[in-house]
């Protein structure tokens, strides 16, 4: 039953938000009453919060599957990249409730979690680090900025990307991945093709 509200209350907190839908919303949805709810949690936000510590966990032991794993750190990069768009795929509300509602934790709980960002932020900003330290990548990059634009590319895809339109979710990821290693500047001669020198 702790699974099912925490469940349904995801649906809820992306269709309504989090301030709009009530406990009695909660137990409605799942025809139970306020005292079930409140014998496996204390409060909404404490919900709110377990919600947010399963999704950061999950993620970050993915993460730390991957850094233990994948050999070469572009790959490590490649595939902390794929995680979090194939993440969209098969938790996409669930991350939008993550990113969105974080306002709504208590200052101590938003710290909390705002570490754990962090961690993952600074795992990637490692794989980088090291990854310009062994010649996969350039010199000249700033491993700090960089983390923060490749996580800001990935993770803004769960305002937007929907899985069941037009791109999928390995086109997407790959997409990213070319992006993020190989930018949009083309080869030499294609840029000659359309030079106006």
């Amino acid at each position: 039953m702790k699974e099912e509200i925490a469940k349904n209350s995801v649906k809820l907190f992306e269709q309504k938000g989090f301030t709009e839908t009530s406990i009695q919303d909660i137990v409605d949805s799942l025809g139970v009453t306020k005292g079930t709810f409140y014998y496996y949690y204390t409060s909404k936000e404490n919900l709110l919060m377990e919600i947010h510590l399963h999704y950061i966990d999950d993620l970050l032991k993915k993460q730390k599957t991957i850094l233990e794993s994948v050999k070469s750190f572009r790959g490590k990069l490649v595939e902390i990249v794929k995680l979090i768009i194939h993440d969209i795929e098969l938790h996409g509300a669930h991350g939008r409730v993550y990113f969105r509602e974080i306002r709504n934790l208590t200052p101590e709980h938003n710290k909390t979690i705002k570490g754990k960002r962090e961690e993952f932020r600074v795992n990637v900003m490692q794989v980088i680090t090291k990854g310009i330290q062994s010649g996969e990548f350039r010199k000249n990059l700033h491993p700090k900025m960089i983390s923060f634009a490749v996580l800001g590319v990935t993770n803004w895809s769960y305002h937007w990307f929907q899985p069941c339109g037009k791109l999928t979710v390995k086109e997407l990821a790959d997409m990213y991945v070319d992006f993020i290693l190989n930018g949009i500047i083309a080869e030499r001669d294609e840029r000659d093709e359309y030079s106006t020198n």
